[in-house]
């Protein structure tokens, strides 16, 4: 998700992406966005709370699309990954904690690492350092981070969790849209991301801090007030997640990292603000409720 204007864009510019057409006032395909935004929250609620194994499929999916998004990205550039290592790797971090915790998921990595600089090396010599720290930045983002989602499913209430989770980065988005469109005046980032405005981060945190506080604890049965910080921690995570996506798109000379998803853009458009708020909603949700 974007964070507080990712589809924020303020008082001017356009929002994530319009190819299909239908913009409206932000340039955002409007209804093509929520439907599909309603349509992927179905999945993931049904998936979530039926088996949790079909909601770590699902996820598989989604982090195995935006790894073939960004190696394609960064092919643009000329750089070259080793995909199948990268896919493999990212489907033993997303999968495998699960049954394995913590201790599986840094072995993955680690392995995942060495076999992409392997597999690079019988390439040629000939831009290895590139490609090999491409290569190692995909197996980190999204790969590693979206490890942790088994982590925070594999607990009894872990369903709960995600939920939470998910629920309250979408809530950065929306405040943030919301907030931007009907105050947005001052740019947070004019070099980074010009559409995105300090009006449009108040209506994020206002509405992660709100959607923490209750979720934690109707869910959970947290304190209001470790809802609270949760939310405050998410607002911060989803926007520089947010705007990390924009330097990446930036450097690489893209408007989105896919079309897949109308009035979206790419899956990793999608995921960008989730991964930068997994971790520490994790650690978080470790502390405040075992």
């Amino acid at each position: 998700m974007n964070g507080p204007g990712g589809g924020e864009p303020g008082p001017v510019g356009t929002g994530p992406s319009d190819a299909s057409g239908g913009g409206s006032r932000t340039g955002r395909n409007l209804p093509a966005a929520v439907a599909v935004g309603v349509a992927l929250g179905a999945v993931v609620i049904a998936s979530l709370y039926t088996v949790k194994v079909f909601f770590l499929l699902v996820v598989l999916a989604a982090v195995g699309v935006g790894v073939h998004e960004l190696t394609k990205a960064v092919a643009a550039r000329g750089i070259r990954v080793p995909t199948l290592p990268l896919l493999a790797g990212m489907t033993a971090m997303v999968v495998g904690p699960y049954w394995g915790g913590p201790a599986f998921l840094v072995g993955a990595f680690a392995v995942t690492a060495m076999v992409v600089l392997a597999w690079r090396m019988f390439q040629g010599t000939d831009g290895f350092v590139r490609d090999a720290t491409a290569g190692l930045f995909i197996a980190v983002y999204p790969s590693l981070l979206a490890g942790f989602v088994p982590l925070l499913l594999k607990v009894d209430d872990g369903s709960d969790r995600v939920l939470i989770f998910i629920a309250v980065t979408v809530c950065s988005d929306i405040g943030g849209y919301f907030a931007g469109i009907l105050f947005g005046k001052h740019r947070m980032s004019p070099l980074i991301s010009p559409k995105k405005t300090w009006e449009g981060f108040a209506g994020s945190a206002l509405a992660c801090v709100v959607a923490g506080a209750l979720l934690v604890h109707l869910l959970l049965g947290g304190a209001y007030w470790q809802g609270g910080i949760l939310g405050a921690v998410v607002v911060v995570c989803a926007t520089l997640g947010d705007l990390i996506e924009s330097v990446i798109k930036r450097d690489l000379g893209i408007k989105d990292m896919g079309t897949l998803l109308p009035g979206h853009g790419g899956v990793m458009d999608r995921l960008d603000s989730l991964l930068f708020t997994l971790v520490p909603v994790w650690l978080l949700l470790t502390l405040f409720v075992g």
